[in-house]
C-alpha cells in the first residue's frame, strides 16, 4: 500500500502591477466619453442648426420661384437710362430716400433700387424692382443685408442665426458652431482608431451596423462640418470678437474704401482715411448723375459683372460724399473690386481691389461666402444641403446607438448605458498636462466650449455621486434582506424545507 506524498506548496508569487495604458489607448476612453456627452447634450442644438441651415441653402432657389414676378420681366434688346429707372422707383415710393442701386445684370433681369423707407424697419431696405427695358415698377419687397436677401431668405436666416430670439438666441447658434468641430474631430479620431475589421458594414446588425453607418457617413462629412464650424464662428458673438481681434493684431483686418467727398483726388488714396472737404457750398458740389457714375465704373475702371452703386451721403458740413461702386460677384474667383467716385466732378477718388486684401481677410471672405452658399453658386448650395442632411442622419444614428446600449434586461423605456468614467484619472501626466493646457486655451478663445466642458464635468461628478449612493444603498440593504430570507425559511414546515 502506497502513501501519497502531499504536494509541496510553493510560495505565492505576486502578480506584476497592471501596466498603465499610454498613447491613443489611454486617450481613447476620454475622447469616447466626451463624444458621448457632446453627442447626447449638444445634438439638439446641432439638429436645429442643421435643419435651418439646410433650408437656408435651398432658399436661394426657392427665392427665385417665389419672387419670379419681381426678379424677372420679358427680355428686350434696349434699356432705358438707369436714372429713369431710379426716378420711377422714387415716384412709386415718394417717401423713400435713395440708398443704393443694383443695375440689371442682363436682358429680362430687373433693376433693384434700394430705398430707406419708413414702411420697413431701420435694419432693412425697401427693394423696388424696375423693368430696365420700360422703367415700369414690377413690385417692391423688403431686403435684408448686403446679399440682398428677400423676405423668405431673411426669415430663414434669422431662424438659423437666433431663432427669432434676438441677441440671446445667438447663444444657440454659437454653441452649435463651437461644438460641431469638436464632435467631428472626436468622431474621426474614434473611427480611425478602430481596427479595420470593426469598420466593416457588410453583414453587421444591430448597434454595430448603426455604428458603422454613423462612422462612415461622419468620416465623409467631417471636413465639410469642420469648415462650417470654423466659418460659423467668424461672425458669432463671443468667439467672433476674439477672431476679429486676432485678425487685427496680425494685420488681416478687412480694408475699407473711403467715401469722403471733395478734395484728396489721388486716385488710390487712403482705403478709409480720406481727406476733409475743402468747400461747403452745395453749389460748388453738384451731384453728378448716376448714369455717368455707371459709365465711369464700366468703361473707365473696368468693373464688370453685377454691381451695386451706393448713393452719396451728405456730411455734417453739407458736402455730399462720393458714390461707391462695388462689384458683387462672390463666386470664385471673386469680383469684389470697389471705387469711389466724387459726386461733384466724377473723379475717382479711391479704389480698393480684392487682390489687395490681406490673406486673412481673403480667407474670411471665402469662408463666409462658402458658409452662405455663395462661393460656388448652385454647387455650393447643393453641398451645404447634403452636409445638413448628413448631420441630421448622424444625430439620429447617435441617439439610436444610445438606445441600443440599453441592458438586455432593462425595461423598454430605460436609458442606454454611458461609457465608463475615470478616463481622465488614468491618463499619464505626460498626456494630461499638455491636454489641460490646450483645453484651457481653447476654452478661453471659444468660450462656449469652455462652458460646455465645465457643464459636462459637473454632470459627470453628479452622476458619479448618485451611482456611488445607489451602490451604498444596495450594500446596506443586502444583510437585512438575507436575514429576512433566513427567518422566513425557518418559519416554514420541515416538509417545505426538504
Amino acid at each position: 500500500m502506497s502513501v501519497d506524498t502531499p504536494a509541496r506548496k510553493l510560495p505565492d508569487t505576486p502578480e506584476p502591477p497592471a501596466r498603465r495604458p499610454s498613447g491613443w489607448a489611454a486617450l481613447r476612453p476620454l475622447v469616447l466619453r466626451l463624444h458621448f456627452y457632446a453627442g447626447l447634450l449638444i445634438a439638439p442644438f446641432l439638429l436645429v442648426a442643421a435643419v435651418t441651415g439646410g433650408l437656408y441653402a435651398a432658399s436661394f432657389q426657392i427665392e427665385k420661384v417665389i419672387y419670379s414676378d419681381q426678379l424677372s420681366v420679358p427680355a428686350a434688346d434696349t434699356d432705358v437710362p438707369l436714372s429713369e429707372q431710379v426716378d420711377a422707383a422714387l415716384t412709386a415710393h415718394s417717401d423713400g430716400e435713395l440708398k443704393a442701386v443694383w443695375p440689371s445684370t442682363g436682358p429680362g433681369a430687373t433693376t433693384r433700387v434700394l430705398l430707406n423707407d419708413p414702411s420697413v424697419p431701420e435694419d432693412r431696405s425697401l427693394a423696388v424692382f424696375v423693368d430696365p427695358h420700360t422703367a415700369e415698377v414690377a413690385g417692391a419687397l423688403e431686403s435684408y443685408g448686403s446679399s440682398g436677401a428677400l423676405p423668405f431668405r431673411a426669415w430663414v436666416s434669422n431662424l438659423h442665426r437666433h431663432l427669432f430670439l434676438g441677441e440671446p438666441g445667438r447663444f444657440y447658434s454659437e454653441l452649435a458652431a463651437s461644438w460641431l468641430g469638436v464632435v467631428a474631430l472626436g468622431g474621426v479620431a474614434l473611427w480611425l482608431g478602430r481596427r479595420r475589421a470593426q469598420r466593416r458594414l457588410r453583414g453587421t446588425t444591430g448597434r454595430r451596423r448603426t455604428l458603422s453607418l454613423h462612422g462612415t457617413v461622419g468620416l465623409w462629412a467631417a471636413l465639410g462640418l469642420l469648415v462650417l464650424s470654423a466659418t460659423g464662428l467668424t461672425w458669432s458673438k463671443w468667439t467672433g470678437e476674439n477672431i476679429g481681434n486676432v485678425k487685427e493684431q496680425l494685420g488681416g483686418a478687412t480694408p475699407a474704401i473711403s467715401a469722403a467727398g471733395g478734395g484728396g483726388h489721388d486716385g488710390h488714396g487712403g482705403h478709409g482715411s480720406g481727406g476733409t472737404a475743402e468747400h461747403t457750398d452745395e453749389a460748388a458740389h453738384p451731384v453728378i448723375g448716376i448714369d455717368r457714375v455707371l459709365e465711369i465704373a464700366r468703361d473707365g475702371e473696368n468693373l464688370s459683372g453685377p454691381l451695386e452703386i451706393v448713393a452719396p451721403v451728405t456730411g455734417e458740413d453739407g458736402v455730399p460724399g462720393a458714390y461707391v461702386v462695388k462689384q458683387t460677384d462672390k463666386q470664385y474667383p471673386h469680383h469684389l473690386d470697389q471705387i469711389a467716385v466724387d459726386s461733384a466732378d466724377g473723379e475717382v477718388t479711391d479704389r480698393l481691389d480684392f487682390a489687395e486684401y490681406p490673406l486673412l481677410a481673403k480667407l474670411t471672405r471665402w469662408g463666409i461666402d462658402a458658409h452662405q452658399g455663395l462661393l460656388f453658386g448652385l454647387a455650393n448650395q447643393i453641398v451645404l444641403f447634403a452636409l445638413a442632411a448628413a448631420l441630421c442622419l448622424l444625430i439620429v444614428w447617435g441617439y439610436r446607438m444610445w438606445w441600443q446600449r440599453r441592458p438586455d434586461s432593462a425595461e423598454r423605456l430605460a436609458f442606454g448605458r454611458p461609457y465608463p468614467r475615470g478616463a481622465l484619472r488614468r491618463l499619464p501626466p505626460v498626456q494630461w498636462l499638455p491636454l489641460l493646457a490646450v483645453t484651457v486655451a481653447v476654452g478661453w478663445f471659444v468660450p462656449l466650449i469652455g462652458l460646455g466642458l465645465l457643464a459636462f464635468l459637473a454632470l459627470d461628478v453628479l452622476l458619479g455621486v448618485l451611482a456611488r449612493r445607489r451602490v451604498g444603498d444596495r450594500e446596506e440593504s443586502t444583510p437585512a434582506d438575507r436575514s429576512e430570507t433566513r427567518a422566513t425559511a425557518s418559519d416554514r414546515p420541515s416538509a417545505d424545507r426538504a
